[in-house]
């Protein structure tokens, strides 16, 4: 009878484990979950799943949610197996028959996404990056029609560069240089958008006449040495980023905040020191780590070095008689890559980033 009982169990788990390298449940997943307004699919599949990056498959079966633009603040959220074992998340109740339903309209409540995309929305448009010999021959503002240093909407403005005319046109300010802390080397310089405008007159830049820009929209005053770009120009990015682990190559870390603060937290975007030369692609999923303190013994017992006495600290600041361990404080998601550096979305984190923490394969 045991035997019997056994070869049950071992029959209805072995799918599941076959499958474990794809799909690995939480070991707190609920049978359950309401969804609640804010929420995403990689929230909603984070409760479920160790790896929330492959939510495409825990839906894959569910005629009901194969467009994440069909889940509902209220909607009731269970987690079934299929007849493999294979874990799957369906609304409603528990069955794996359906039949053909038309959903009542929610008029006043919006569909969940996988990230909000308006959250996102403005840091694709706005922050970017280019190396110094990509700006070499950029069209940039030389002044405007009133001798004014900072120019605001409605303002002329004149450009060094031929420009179509009709045709909308983005500013960028330049920023700070993006330095790779481990080499040292300029990997490029962070560019913001100041404002847009349409070209109205061409100009000729061979015989040294600039071309007219009339300002629209914009955001900060915009001087002289602003480049100028169509406005589309690196802008193009898929109708949804499909979620991948990044390759178990890459290793490196964060080099920049968009926001510039000492500390930042979900939602920021942030730059790193790896992009398409390390074979980073758009929506690699990343982990993010912090080394803990490192510690030395001394003749009183073990203390942290920041703390120990300079005599003890000989060796160095950072100075440690153990390998102190990585700890994992957060994930984000790869949006835009470029050849050295990519921009990522934090997705998660429990506690403050800071610059130089560490970006792994989750």
């Amino acid at each position: 009878m045991l035997k019997k009982v056994l070869f049950i169990i071992i029959s209805l788990t072995l799918p599941a484990l076959l499958w474990a390298d794809e799909l690995k449940l939480n070991q707190n997943a609920p049978k359950t979950y309401v969804v609640v307004k804010g929420d995403t699919l990689w929230d909603i599949s984070g409760i479920f799943l160790k790896q929330p990056w492959l939510w495409p498959k825990l839906w894959r079966l569910n005629p009901e949610v194969n467009n994440p633009h069909l889940i509902y603040p209220g909607d009731v959220i269970r987690l079934v197996f299929d007849e493999q074992g294979r874990p799957m998340l369906v609304k409603g109740k528990p069955e794996l028959k359906w039949s053909p339903q038309v959903r009542t309209q929610l008029k006043d409540q919006s569909p969940i996404s996988t990230i909000p995309l308006h959250i996102v929305a403005p840091y694709i448009k706005y922050d970017s990056m280019l190396t110094d010999e990509q700006m070499t021959d950029l069209p940039y503002v030389i002044g405007g029609e009133d001798g004014y240093k900072s120019n605001l909407d409605h303002f002329k403005v004149y450009v060094n560069g031929d420009l179509a005319v009709g045709n909308s046109y983005a500013v960028y300010e330049k920023g700070d240089e993006i330095i790779d802390p481990e080499t040292e080397e300029v990997l490029g310089r962070h560019i913001i958008l100041v404002g847009a405008g349409k070209a109205l007159r061409a100009g000729d830049q061979a015989n040294s006449e600039p071309a007219t820009l009339f300002l629209e929209g914009v955001k900060r005053e915009v001087r002289a040495n602003a480049i100028v770009l169509p406005v589309n120009e690196g802008q193009l990015y898929p109708s949804y980023f499909t979620m991948q682990a990044v390759d178990d190559s890459v290793r490196g870390s964060i080099i920049k905040s968009t926001s510039d603060v000492r500390e930042f937290g979900k939602l920021e975007v942030v730059m790193i020191n790896r992009g398409l030369a390390h074979a980073v692609k758009q929506g690699d999923v990343m982990s993010i780590k912090r080394t803990s303190p490192s510690i030395i013994e001394t003749g009183s017992g073990p203390v942290y070095t920041k703390e120990a006495s300079k005599w003890n600290r000989l060796g160095g600041s950072d100075n440690s008689d153990y390998v102190m361990p990585e700890e994992p404080i957060g994930k984000m998601m790869v949006f835009r890559v470029y050849d050295q550096v990519s921009m990522a979305l934090v997705l998660k984190t429990h506690k403050p980033l800071r610059l130089q923490d560490i970006v792994t394969a989750p």
